[in-house]
């Protein structure tokens, strides 16, 4: 039985052949795939370079008094990204409550995020890695 009878045959039948997928697709598919897998690299190589920076932060004992509520500390800690877990955090939100920690009641904390550096210095708000660097001595990569 020749290719084209079989066919018609299965179409009177209602069997319909599976298409192959153009080739365009699979082409398009795998080009997303590999500028994906290109950016993760390249944003995991640029994160983990901050790790030796969040460290310095807290050697030269800066230290971030934020809330997990905070949005402003939630943009100042992707700063960071992964490195973040380095940083001289102070957590002052209280979960299930309104209240704020004790240790930044102490520390005379009222807005977030507040940086205070070893020297006494204090500035409230999101600031730029560059700023830190610059009021500590910690480099940037």
């Amino acid at each position: 039985m020749s290719q084209e009878r079989r066919k018609k045959q299965q179409e009177r039948q209602g069997v319909k052949q599976a298409k192959p997928m153009p080739r365009y697709i699979i082409v398009a598919v795998l080009i997303v795939v590999v500028f994906a897998a290109i950016y993760y690299f390249i944003r995991h190589r640029q994160t983990t370079q901050l790790d030796a920076f969040a460290k310095c932060l807290t050697a030269k004992q800066a230290k971030m008094y934020g809330a997990f509520w905070c949005a402003h500390c939630d943009a100042q800690k992707e700063e960071f990204g992964s490195s973040f877990q380095y940083a001289p955090y102070i957590e002052c939100g209280i979960k299930g409550s309104q209240g704020i920690a004790p240790v930044c009641t102490q520390a005379g904390i009222k807005r977030f995020p507040t940086w205070i550096f070893a020297d006494g210095t204090r500035v409230e708000g999101e600031h730029k890695l560059q700023f830190l660097g610059d009021q500590t001595g910690c480099s940037l990569p």
